[in-house]
């Protein structure tokens, strides 16, 4: 297909599952969000010939989270997070970089933003980063995070959750959004997680648990897949 032939926009997505920003009862969303719409302008020279291989210029090989040194686990519940990046048609991303942060299991993040009073764990790097194979496929060890109070007037807890970055083919193509975990009873309670209006959206924020005997002793097993463009791609929550 030619440049000029190439449509102006994706079709629109259905109602309700873009985010509601800036988020009620979350002022960090009012300072980060943008208050008026993109300028839709045609991409120059430079976005066309943006940065490719992105894996080559970003260092991956940051799997394992819960085990930075060989027999000193981290505190907490040892998880096994995989999945695939997909396109809106369903073709696996390959190449793509994939980021991931979270707390520790006491719901601390190892920044220096975060000075609650909570135990920091000397065994947790806290973030990763790691490089999708041919079939999109990437995976992580690490631990399920605790919950954690957010700073303000209004007391609510954030739920257990895991932060990713994902770069697909270029720069230009980056999705930040959160992953959750199936059943927890923050969920529902969530200003960030229910941003999401349509709940097969907020649906696809959320892990799937694998059974034990298919992940072995040792670990959890969950699987989570990320849909970068499309109808049904995952929800971005910065």
């Amino acid at each position: 297909m030619q440049r000029h032939a190439l449509p102006a926009r994706f079709d629109p997505l259905p109602a309700g599952t873009v985010p509601i920003v800036p988020t009620p009862g979350y002022p960090g969303t009012f300072t980060h969000t943008p208050s008026q719409p993109p300028i839709r302008r045609p991409p120059g020279r430079g976005e066309i010939a943006g940065p490719i291989a992105l894996h080559r210029k970003l260092p991956c090989g940051e799997a394992n989270l819960a085990e930075p040194s060989p027999g000193r686990p981290a505190l907490g519940q040892l998880i096994h997070l995989a999945g695939q990046v997909l396109d809106e048609d369903g073709r696996p991303v390959a190449d793509a970089v994939v980021e991931l942060w979270q707390a520790n299991a006491a719901g601390r993040y190892a920044h220096a933003n975060d000075v609650r009073d909570a135990p920091l764990d000397p065994n947790f790097r806290g973030h990763g980063r790691v490089r999708t194979d041919a079939e999109g496929r990437y995976g992580f060890f690490t631990i399920r995070p605790g919950a954690y109070p957010v700073p303000g007037a209004a007391v609510w807890w954030r739920p257990p959750h895991i932060h990713f970055s994902v770069l697909g083919p270029s720069s230009l193509a980056r999705l930040v959004t959160q992953m959750f975990f199936p059943g927890d009873p923050l969920n529902p309670l969530d200003h960030i997680f229910m941003a999401v209006p349509d709940t097969a959206a907020r649906d696809r924020l959320l892990a799937r648990p694998l059974p034990p005997a298919e992940v072995g002793a040792g670990w959890l097993g969950y699987r989570h897949d990320i849909v970068l463009r499309g109808r049904q791609a995952t929800p971005p929550l910065a």
